[in-house]
């Protein structure tokens, strides 16, 4: 089954485009690049997918003459199907494994712009790396995470849920009913996560138990993925920092804390690896004085997000009948998973044209020291997003900030329904994207 993306009406949209560059939809390995690529092939009258992990004797066609008219012809009598512009998708996946193959899509655009030419890959920032000159402002990058939570819903089945939710205000709250079923659903979701196949599991079999087992699946690829990372770094040290993310999570990295026998430039090298594989996704301190936030950044201060809350919440064990069960946001938010989930909402709910940045702000002083936990910018305007414990709870930093930074409101998000007081706009967790949208 083909779950629906917000990435689909961008995709369908490129097609129909008068003139369009050639896509390369970067993500990481397994978030549903493929599956997307293949719906939107099922509008044309044939899709020729090339896969470079798979196709090894391909790669020897684009060891030469990397002209369009040249590579389509030798596609069309290798793979014995005719490539005809404006009705052939050609798709390129895995294209991190030929390099020549990613420097051959600046062609397509500058000699056979009329064909339709998508390339996709995981670990592509890596193969990025090794090309010398790319085609600046002759391709047109996608990036693609796991299924946000409006996704999940679509998915389910619950599209009139959906519609509900993104009407919602402080001006009009749902009903009690709806909004309890919302939390109910977001519990769910934080627990399966929106790794595609894990999903799908969910909606073919609704039982949480499969999914874990899914879940279970995933975790082992990516950590085999790690000897594809770089060659120079031992997988052992990449799977050593990739474990101390999970359990550093909801807090400043800790470099010492990372491994006893490791060296600070060791742990950097591998904790890059991993952001630029998309496994790990980091959320740097601002200054917040204006915008743009990443103006005035300071790179020692980071936490560190994973992929996905399934992936996350299965590799802490953590006990899920808690999660399930409990009304006390305290438990709902173990391991600090409800902050990774609001993180990662703002990723997925971002323009996909543009890889988008996290911030977080945090001020050490005397007697007072305050944090809050993302930052966004509105036009601008710089808004804080606190995550709180409970439907009640101590704003303190909120309100520092707000004042300090002559802010104009912010935004708090909890278990708690659509309302608003003195300068606080509050949002249930699940209404991330309301904020955004």
């Amino acid at each position: 089954m083909y779950l629906k993306r917000n990435i689909d009406k961008e995709l369908s949209g490129w097609k129909a485009a008068a003139e369009r560059k050639p896509l390369l939809v970067r993500g990481a390995r397994q978030v549903g690049k493929s599956s997307s690529i293949r719906k939107l092939g099922e509008s044309f009258d044939s899709l020729l997918e090339i896969n470079f992990e798979e196709h090894k004797k391909v790669h020897s066609l684009f060891e030469g003459d990397l002209t369009p008219q040249v590579l389509c012809e030798n596609l069309s009598v290798m793979f014995d199907m005719e490539i005809v512009p404006g009705k052939t998708l050609l798709f390129l996946d895995e294209v991190q494994a030929c390099i020549p193959a990613i420097s051959s899509l600046r062609f397509f655009y500058e000699k056979m712009p009329e064909l339709h030419v998508i390339a996709a890959g995981s670990l592509l920032e890596f193969a990025l790396e090794e090309i010398p000159s790319f085609g600046v402002g002759r391709i047109r990058f996608i990036h693609m995470y796991p299924l946000s939570f409006d996704e999940f819903l679509l998915g389910t089945g619950h599209v009139k849920l959906l519609e509900l939710k993104m009407k919602a205000s402080a001006q009009n709250p749902l009903t009690i009913p709806i909004h309890e079923k919302l939390l109910d659903l977001l519990k769910k979701f934080m627990i399966i996560g929106g790794m595609p196949e894990v999903v799908e599991k969910y909606v073919i079999h609704n039982d949480i138990r499969e999914c874990q087992r899914v879940l279970d699946d995933l975790i082992s690829s990516l950590r085999t993925d790690f000897s594809k990372y770089k060659n120079r770094v031992p997988s052992s040290r990449i799977l050593e920092v990739f474990e101390s993310v999970v359990h550093q999570a909801g807090g400043k990295f800790v470099y010492n804390k990372a491994s006893q026998n490791l060296n600070t430039l060791q742990i950097k090298e591998a904790l890059e690896l991993l952001i630029m594989a998309g496994l790990v996704i980091p959320v740097t301190h601002t200054s917040a004085n204006g915008i743009p936030l990443g103006a005035e950044v300071n790179p020692k201060k980071r936490k560190m997000l994973l992929l996905d809350t399934g992936i996350f919440q299965r590799l802490l064990q953590l006990d899920i009948s808690e999660l399930l069960f409990s009304n006390e946001f305290i438990l709902v938010n173990k391991g600090g998973i409800a902050e990774q989930f609001i993180g990662l909402e703002i990723l997925k709910n971002a323009s996909c044209y543009n890889q988008t940045e996290l911030f977080y702000w945090h001020r050490e002083a005397l007697n007072s020291n305050a944090e809050v936990d993302y930052l966004i910018q509105n036009k601008n305007e710089i808004v804080p997003l606190e995550v709180k414990s409970g439907l009640k709870g101590s704003m303190n930093s909120m309100f520092l900030f707000l004042k300090e930074k002559n802010a104009r409101y912010g935004c708090r998000l909890s278990l708690e329904n659509f309302t608003e007081y003195e300068k606080i706009q509050v949002f249930p967790l699940y209404a991330v994207a309301n904020i955004l949208k």
